[in-house]
């Protein structure tokens, strides 16, 4: 199984480095795991709508180009379906039992996606309705991964 995760944005913070990168091994025993950065678009402070459009319009190009047709979207996304740590497993369960061993996860820019994005993703799923800086963002989704690994694989990790 390939998991991927296509962002946006460059991850800076060591602490969070080094967070990813201990979850990144463990997933290493259950697949092959990549993060692919998508550099964020410039933007002023306070934009106007069609900036807004145009930040979101570039930066979904730059993300589209990293996903191959055969790949599972799922999207990060406020709207997106609330689920357990239970229910991402069974989710990732099911894909690699029907034949999907290409499942990407997209954690978008700070303004959002592109409509483009949303249509392509196969799937959606939210966090919860807070707010987190997307570098956090991205240890936690690698960790509910391996968390979900875990649960599928029956280990003790998960309580």
């Amino acid at each position: 199984m390939n998991i991927k995760f296509v962002t946006v944005g460059k991850l800076k913070e060591k602490y969070f480095k080094a967070g990813i990168a201990e979850y990144a091994k463990r997933l290493g025993a259950f697949c092959k795991f990549q993060i692919i950065e998508c550099p964020d678009e410039k933007a002023p402070e306070s934009l106007s709508e069609a900036q807004d459009i145009k930040v979101r319009q570039i930066e979904g190009e730059r993300i589209l180009s990293k996903i191959k047709d055969k790949e599972y979207v799922i999207l990060l996304d406020l709207r997106g379906k609330e689920l357990t740590s239970e229910q991402l497993a069974k989710k990732i369960e099911d894909l690699s039992t029907y034949g999907t061993s290409d499942i990407t996860f997209i954690i978008g820019g700070s303004l959002g996606v592109s409509p483009e994005v949303t249509k392509r993703a196969d799937y959606s799923i939210c966090f919860g309705k807070f707010t987190l800086p997307h570098q956090l963002m991205r240890l936690v989704l690698t960790e509910q991964v391996y968390r979900s690994f875990m649960i599928i694989n029956h280990r003790t990790y998960h309580k």
